[in-house]
């Protein structure tokens, strides 16, 4: 009798917990029908908003791969005094409130910043900020994914005559890859979702640094109904993008060391 109270205690509990996650976005399509979420495509102010959005995340994803990787390997790799204070550092702008984020970012590439530069206000800052805010989700599970990769592996490539960089790429890289492409579509699902630090260092522009969350908040303000088909349209994105991410992994041959798309660091 106890251990059936106890079951059913922890049953409604999930469901309680499940049923608060998905309200919000179930009440989103109850709101939109299909027919109004496709109108939307044809809207000026969405398509707008969805091209400024996809191009700017596709280059903060090109800047956080490119610098985000040998930054990861490194601090896989290597033990050393301070380690992790840069991992904390990583990690920063993860709890950063996004008003903080963008001021940061101006105080640091504003016209009278430290760096002294034209960027806010531009795309750019756009690509700056998703980049800032996006990159420790990329980092932290390259982080992992190449702590996961057997030593014993690498030595016996480097044993074999294989020098560093070849190493990785035929080595380390393929036994990652797993890890490296959760982390990237984490990264790439946050940054369309950007609004605090991008609206306080690039502002809102249509056609120009205006993202697709940043159109919806202002939608809000004016045509709530628009507003709420254009989040539909971003939850159907991000919601793509996160089946992409599970069929990805399956397609792994060797099986994950986690199920949880983080491992600890060592």
């Amino acid at each position: 009798m106890r251990r059936t109270l106890q079951g059913l205690v922890v049953f409604a509990a999930s469901f309680v917990g499940l049923a608060f996650l998905a309200l919000p976005v179930i009440a989103l399509f109850a709101r939109v029908p299909p027919s109004r979420l496709v109108s939307q495509l044809g809207n000026p102010v969405v398509t707008d908003a969805l091209v400024v959005s996809l191009k700017t995340t596709l280059l903060a994803q090109a800047l956080i791969l490119v610098f985000g990787t040998p930054t990861a390997y490194v601090l896989a790799t290597r033990r050393f005094r301070g380690r992790t204070a840069l991992i904390t550092l990583v990690e920063l702008p993860l709890v950063l409130p996004p008003a903080v984020a963008g001021l940061g970012l101006f105080a640091a590439f504003g016209r009278t910043g430290l760096l002294r530069t034209s960027i806010p206000f531009t795309q750019m800052a756009v690509v700056l900020a998703v980049a800032f805010v996006a990159s420790p989700l990329y980092v932290r599970a390259a982080i992992a994914a190449f702590e996961a990769v057997d030593a014993n592996i690498v030595a016996a490539s480097r044993t074999l005559g294989a020098g560093p960089v070849r190493t990785f790429f035929r080595i380390v890289a393929p036994l990652a890859r797993g890890g490296l492409a959760a982390g990237a579509a984490l990264a790439f699902a946050r940054g369309l979702g950007e609004f605090g630090a991008t609206i306080m260092f690039a502002g809102s522009l249509q056609g120009v640094t205006q993202t697709l969350p940043l159109a919806i908040y202002q939608q809000f303000e004016t045509d709530f109904t628009t507003a709420l088909a254009m989040s539909a349209l971003l939850v159907v994105v991000s919601g793509a993008l996160l089946v992409a991410l599970r069929v990805t992994l399956q397609w792994q041959p060797s099986k994950p060391t986690s199920r949880f798309l983080f491992a600890p660091s060592r």
